[in-house]
């Protein structure tokens, strides 16, 4: 057994017998985590505000070899984000950025995805009603390419030729990007992906934020949740996105 002391956010918690919760952290130096925090729902003193969803802080987990739910033994609260629930909108955005950091982030350190997640969390927080949508496709577009997905956006993702910028083009999910007017032609599936929403794209793996119309808006949602399912490890439901994406509440 080891100690680690690492900056975390909560990403997912569950009750656990009467006073206890069962965690899935986030952590800047060993990745995505599962701990348990026993007396979470009744100390104060060890978890602050009772490490609720979101939260972000100082976690001192004693790390166990060869097992998959470790112990957190405090954990110092140093941010909170409450603006994520005054809002459904932000709510939802939250959750689904959340459900892929748990299904793409694996437990080793990756610390630019870390500060990604979190300063992620923060602009979602912080948004307007009207702006939470474009401006959390922009914070996902940002982890997937610090994940390794970024998609080919200028070049043809099979034979790597160079695709104008005011041209259509076939996306395919599978090839990883972009297609060729023949690569195209033999791929089995894919989805038409006009210049302007190419150029879109490209502003928010940039980290700028495009304007872009609510109904373009949900085509961007649909077209990164093929990606993202695309390159999951297993074939289980993005409820959280789903929710997120369908607007359902």
């Amino acid at each position: 057994m080891s100690l680690l002391t690492t900056d975390a956010i909560v990403l997912h918690a569950v009750p656990y017998l009467e006073s206890s919760r069962i965690l899935r952290l986030a952590t800047r130096e060993a990745g995505v985590l599962s701990v348990v925090a026993r007396g979470a729902r009744s100390s104060k003193k060890r978890f602050g505000s009772g490490v609720d969803l979101f939260a972000e802080g100082q976690a001192q987990i004693v790390v166990k070899l060869g097992r998959d739910l470790h112990a957190l033994t405090a954990f110092d609260v140093t941010r909170s984000r409450a603006g994520l629930a005054t809002n459904l909108g932000r709510f939802t955005a939250a959750s689904a950025l959340v459900e892929i950091v748990m299904r793409v982030v694996h437990d080793e350190a990756a610390p630019r995805v870390y500060h990604g997640v979190a300063a992620g969390l923060d602009a979602i927080a912080e948004s307007a009603e009207a702006d939470t949508v474009a401006l959390t496709l922009g914070v996902f577009w940002q982890l997937v390419s610090e994940v390794g997905f970024m998609p080919s956006l200028d070049r043809c993702a099979e034979c790597q030729a160079e695709i104008p910028p005011e041209a259509e083009a076939r996306f395919s999910h599978a090839a990883g990007g972009v297609l060729c007017p023949l690569c195209a032609k033999m791929a089995p599936t894919g989805r038409r992906l006009p210049a302007v929403a190419r150029q879109t794209i490209n502003v928010w793996l940039r980290g700028d934020q495009p304007v872009v119309e609510p109904a373009d808006c949900r085509a961007h949602q649909r077209l990164l949740r093929e990606f993202i399912t695309q390159h999951l490890p297993d074939s289980r439901e993005l409820r959280a996105f789903g929710v997120w994406e369908q607007a359902r509440w």
